[in-house]
């Protein structure tokens, strides 16, 4: 019975082609529904082999497209009215002589014109494009050069959460210059200057601070 119907299978697949899929796969999905069709067929009901098998392998092969050839699965009613249009598409074009508009494709099809604007948006991203593949506009950049790089301050976020209640528990003299020092980046001669002491004294509130808020990291660690 397979051997017999399998002209039916390949004519079946042959619907589907051009649509991303290789042929020999589309056969491959065809045999398979006529094999569960062969399987589950039941002369007793009083349908015609070729009846049952058209609509099962039909089955396989959209459920085939819905499942596995896209890149990003769309919902079963977007994929489906999708299959409905393409074919409506190219008889539109033989029959008036143009690519038809949305709202004719819609009438035909019976569904919204919103709907079918969907589903044909939805048909074109079947694939993904690659990052680096060459646009056909030489005026756009590739889709690679407009992601975002990593920022490297995300490293530090840690670190400045952690050094937040460090400072709050200091002296406000203190947390100035060591907020000068490490967050505006001023040596130690422009932040003598800017806080009216000696370069010596700022060094050794520098050293003595440090090592204070090393000591309270320590303990902060500890009690973790």
């Amino acid at each position: 019975m397979i051997e017999r119907h399998r002209g039916l299978a390949v004519s079946l697949a042959a619907r589907f082609s051009g649509r991303g899929e290789e042929m020999d796969d589309l056969i491959q999905v065809a045999l398979i529904g006529l094999t569960k069709a062969v399987d589950r067929y039941d002369p007793d009901r009083g349908t015609a082999i070729t009846t049952f098998a058209t609509a099962t392998i039909l089955g396989e092969l959209k459920r085939h497209f819905r499942d596995r050839a896209w890149a990003v699965r769309p919902p079963r009613r977007v994929h489906e009215l999708f299959l409905r249009v393409q074919p409506v598409l190219d008889e539109l074009r033989q029959e008036l002589g143009r690519s038809p508009r949305i709202d004719e494709v819609a009438v035909r099809v019976g569904a919204a014109a919103e709907e079918v604007l969907e589903a044909i948006e939805a048909g074109s991203r079947r694939a993904a494009t690659s990052l680096d593949a060459a646009p056909f506009d030489e005026r756009v950049r590739p889709i690679a050069s407009t992601l975002g790089a990593e920022d490297e301050r995300f490293a530090g976020i840690d670190d400045h959460l952690s050094v937040q209640p460090l400072l709050a528990r200091l002296p406000e003299r203190e947390r100035e210059i060591i907020c000068l020092r490490f967050f505006t980046g001023l040596s130690q001669s422009e932040i003598a200057e800017r806080v009216g002491m000696s370069q010596m004294h700022v060094s050794r509130l520098l050293t003595r601070t440090l090592n204070r808020m090393r000591v309270w990291a320590a303990d902060a660690a500890a009690r973790n």
